[in-house]
């Protein structure tokens, strides 16, 4: 088991009821993993990283599988220009490389925010810190474990 899936594994068993981490073939991307887990691609939480243009500081934005944060929304949440977070920065702030970024378990704390959109499912899946691992939980337990601000700031359907 890889160091990033046992600090996953470790956070999640203090914080929760036993919450299962699934193996999948791949779950790279939000669709991969709800073709995975057979459901729905706005069931898979997101890890967003951007960089904030004034601090260099990477914030997390948790979004629902088949939404776009909107850089002007979130920017304004965290009150800086935000921009395109590099893989250095990201493995620096989480400790997860690119592709298995969990919302929770990070090495360093950053500011989050959680997709409002994932409030409408009972259950939600997540990045378990690898490609290939996810976990499940209610949208309400996201919120609590990780401390992120549900709030909106994905793209408006055109």
């Amino acid at each position: 088991m890889s160091k990033s899936l046992k600090r996953v594994r470790a956070l999640l068993d203090s914080h929760t009821a036993p919450t299962e981490i699934k193996e999948t073939a791949l779950a790279r991307t939000a669709l991969d993993a709800a073709l995975a887990l057979d459901c729905e691609v706005d069931q898979i939480a997101k890890s967003i990283v951007l960089r904030g243009e004034t601090t260099g500081e990477a914030v997390l934005f948790i979004t629902a599988g088949g939404q776009q944060v909107d850089l002007e929304r979130a920017s304004a949440l965290a009150g800086e220009p935000l921009g395109k977070a590099d893989a250095a920065l990201i493995r620096a702030q989480t400790g997860f490389a690119i592709g298995g970024v969990s919302p929770v378990a990070h090495l360093n704390p950053c500011r989050k925010w959680f997709d409002t959109t994932l409030l409408g499912f009972d259950k939600i899946w997540a990045a378990a810190g690898t490609p290939h691992h996810v976990f499940c939980m209610t949208p309400q337990q996201m919120i609590e474990i990780s401390g992120a601000q549900p709030t909106e700031f994905i793209q408006n359907s055109k």
